[in-house]
């Protein structure tokens, strides 16, 4: 079990480390050409830095802690901290009827709950 979900750590914090550098390296302006960013209309530019640094900082928590051997809690800490984050997405795409967006948000989720309760319990470091 700790091999899997050292795996889906890798590959969350992969997910989120693209997504926080896109969201921190691109304009706002650039984000709304993308046609699956359309919801960053109903975000400032400093909110959109906000959540990609979240992101970046998720991903790094998702890994480095628990590599290191330093503060491993922050493990679980981090992939509950982007499960909210996800939980915040799905609202915003609800509203704004975004279903294939719904979807993969869902899926993200759920991958760092589990993340997060294994983490936390039966298999924490």
């Amino acid at each position: 079990m700790n091999v899997f979900l050292w795996i889906l750590a890798g590959v969350l914090a992969a997910f989120f480390l693209a997504a926080g550098a896109t969201k921190l390296s691109q304009s706002r302006r650039k984000l709304l050409a993308n046609p699956n960013m359309k919801w960053v209309e109903d975000f400032s530019a400093g909110t959109i830095k906000l959540i990609g640094t979240a992101e970046v900082l998720g991903a790094i928590g998702l890994i480095l802690p628990g590599a290191l051997d330093i503060a491993p809690v922050l493990v679980p800490l981090a992939a509950t901290g982007l499960a909210v984050i996800m939980a915040g997405a799905i609202i915003t795409h609800g509203r704004r009827k975004e279903i294939p967006q719904i979807f993969l948000n869902a899926i993200i989720l759920v991958l760092a709950v589990l993340v997060a309760i294994f983490r936390f319990g039966p298999n924490a470091f």
